[in-house]
């Protein structure tokens, strides 16, 4: 005996935060492919893994390199677009039906990416900032950084956003002006 749990326990305890840290690198569209793809080669490389290693650390580490495969490839791919941008009327902001959680994810996946990582491994799979160093490369400080810097840009961009759409505009009067 091993003395790990099984896989199927590792996926049932982790399988959550895998896939809320694949939809905020990647999005919706693409998270469920990198989610599977991250489990399958976890599960390839799971009896070989130490018995005292943090098993969340090494998942989201496998999801990091899944989305940075899926990111290469779709760069590589052409994408299709519904109307060609004279023909476009509406922006996304003006579709009826959209969420907050929509605006939100849409609001991550527009930070730069080690900004989006951080605030993505740090807030969303709960790791701490030297984990997420070593998957990312670079020290904790600059990891705290990039996510300090990441939830500043989404408090900017995603709230004032909120803010308006919900007609609290005036409400917005004042300005936070950083020093």
């Amino acid at each position: 005996m091993t003395g790990k749990q099984p896989f199927e326990a590792v996926v049932t305890e982790h399988g959550a935060t895998v896939l809320r840290v694949c939809r905020a690198i990647l999005g919706p569209a693409d998270a469920d492919d990198a989610w599977s793809e991250t489990f399958l080669a976890a599960m390839r490389a799971y009896p070989d893994l130490p018995t005292g290693a943090n098993v969340e650390a090494w998942l989201v580490t496998i999801a990091h390199r899944k989305a940075i495969d899926v990111t290469r490839a779709a760069a590589r791919r052409a994408v299709p677009v519904a109307q060609t941008p004279d023909d476009t009327a509406a922006g996304p902001a003006d579709i009826p039906g959209d969420g907050l959680d929509d605006d939100l994810a849409d609001a991550v996946t527009r930070l730069p990416a080690k900004q989006k990582q951080a605030v993505a491994y740090h807030y969303l799979a709960g790791l701490p900032y030297a984990d997420i160093a070593a998957i990312v490369g670079g020290s904790a400080d600059a990891v705290r950084r990039a996510a300090a810097d990441g939830i500043a840009t989404l408090r900017r961009t995603y709230l004032d956003a909120a803010g308006a759409a919900s007609g609290a505009g005036a409400a917005s009067g004042s300005e936070r002006r950083d020093t």
